[in-house]
């Protein structure tokens, strides 16, 4: 990187001559006594002493001369203070003990990217001197992250755009078939890693079927031909699940997986697609977009197939499970059967009905006795209403000695005006019937014939 040149500084400290050039002019007396007797600059002796403002003005005038300069250090110490205009840095030489303290605003901090404690970067500064305190630092104008750390803030710029378009969203991503019938692998040709995932896949899932595709895993071709690799997998309707798979590398060797071109197609694909790039900490931005994120080439085999030794215990398992749980469930129904025929209303069913034969003999009891009381209550209402008709009927008058008269039509007599001598009359007695003519109707009494009444015939 180039770097502005920067004037030569003085070889020493400024004459006072030269930096109290706006100092009053010296009288032509004292001129003319300097040119006779030795000069004394000064500062040099107690009686000539300089004021510290004055020397601290010197420096910084002499200092704040240089041109701004491009300088290559470490960020030891970085002080963000939340809400403020200007900010600290410690930066440190990176071949010596060597440090100074950096000033930088926070639009300098933030176009340099993410900036963290132990990184390299390349700082425009210009050196400041502070009158108060006579302190050294740079002021920065402009801030970058050397060598490989510039690479990762490009990458988490890029990961930054990508994850505010939605690319890393969860919700996005697609499940992964328990047995894929066909699992396509792009890798390197004759690589490690594809005898990792072929050799580990078909040991857990013997019958497992791959249509391998080889490309460039590194260098400028690398992106090109795993793009059109994964293009033709995802186009083809048999495999139902794609891994990309490659061995680590330095983070150079691993940028392609990191190119927006194969992230974005990797995202468009429609076919779930498996990320098995360099080791654990490796974690390039196609481990982020794929659909699953494996740490190694070993562990994609562990992850896109199911292990048939562990499903054959588990099927074992679940087999012994249902067997135990259908015996248990026998027993228990066999348990409550034979307690239920245990009990006396299934031993002896005529059982459960000697209890209401006897309720029903009481009650059938109690309803006889209540009916013959009360026949014999009727019984003897009906006698005393018999006794009172009886002694209420003509029969029982006419046995007392009474008669009743009745004329030719039968009607009865009650009276001697319904009667005229001549008439026939029919007299009833207790034992028979008198036919009897009347002489003469006498009115009267009428209370039974006397002595002196005439006798009826």
């Amino acid at each position: 990187m180039s770097q502005p040149a920067s004037p030569t500084p003085h070889s020493g400290p400024p004459s006072p001559q030269g930096a109290r050039t706006s100092g009053p002019a010296q009288p032509a007396s004292a001129a003319a006594s300097a040119s006779a007797a030795p000069a004394t600059k000064p500062g040099q002796t107690p009686e000539t002493a300089e004021r510290l403002s004055t020397v601290v003005g010197w420096v910084k005038g002499w200092v704040e001369r240089m041109n701004t300069i491009w300088v290559e250090a470490q960020v030891i110490e970085l002080r963000r203070r939340a809400g403020a205009y200007m900010h600290f840095l410690t930066l440190r030489d990176t071949s010596s003990e060597v440090s100074a303290q950096v000033t930088a605003t926070t639009a300098v901090l933030d176009q340099a990217g993410p900036l963290t404690e132990g990184t390299t970067v390349l700082a425009k500064v210009r050196p400041r001197v502070w009158n108060k305190t006579a302190r050294l630092s740079f002021e920065c104008f402009e801030l970058r992250i050397a060598g490989e750390g510039q690479l990762l803030a490009e990458l988490e710029k890029l990961k930054r755009k990508l994850q505010a378009e939605g690319l890393f969203s969860p919700a996005r991503k697609k499940p992964l078939p328990m047995i894929p019938r066909l699992i396509g692998l792009i890798t390197g040709a004759d690589s490690a890693a594809e005898r990792d995932v072929l050799t580990n896949t078909q040991r857990r899932w013997p019958s497992a079927r791959f249509r391998v595709r080889h490309a460039l895993v590194q260098g400028p071709s690398s992106v090109a031909d795993v793009t059109a690799a994964l293009a033709e997998l995802d186009a083809d309707p048999q495999v139902d699940l794609i891994v990309i798979a490659r061995g680590g590398g330095s983070l150079e060797n691993l940028l392609p997986f990191s190119d927006e071109g194969l992230v974005r197609a990797v995202a468009a694909a429609s076919t779930p697609v498996v990320s098995a790039i360099g080791h654990e900490p490796d974690t390039p931005i196609l481990d982020l977009v794929a659909d699953l994120r494996a740490s190694t080439p070993t562990d994609a085999a562990k992850r896109i197939v199911p292990d048939a030794a562990e499903e054959r215990h588990a099927v074992a398992q679940l087999v012994a499970r249902a067997r135990t749980a259908i015996i248990a469930r026998v027993s228990n129904a066999q348990a409550e059967l034979n307690q239920l025929v245990s009990r006396p209303v299934l031993s002896d069913p005529s059982a459960a009905l000697s209890g209401h034969t006897e309720q029903l003999e009481m009650m059938r009891f109690r309803l006889d006795t209540a009916i013959d009381r009360l026949l014999d209550h009727e019984r003897t209402d009906v006698a005393h209403a018999v006794q009172r008709i009886r002694a209420m009927s003509p029969k029982a008058t006419l046995e007392r000695g009474y008669a009743i008269v009745a004329d030719a039509d039968n009607a009865s007599v009650t009276s001697v005006t319904q009667t005229e001598p001549g008439d026939q009359l029919m007299v009833f007695l207790s034992d028979g019937r008198l036919v009897v003519e009347v002489d003469d109707t006498l009115p009267g009494g009428s209370g039974p014939a006397g002595a002196d009444d005439p006798p009826a015939r």
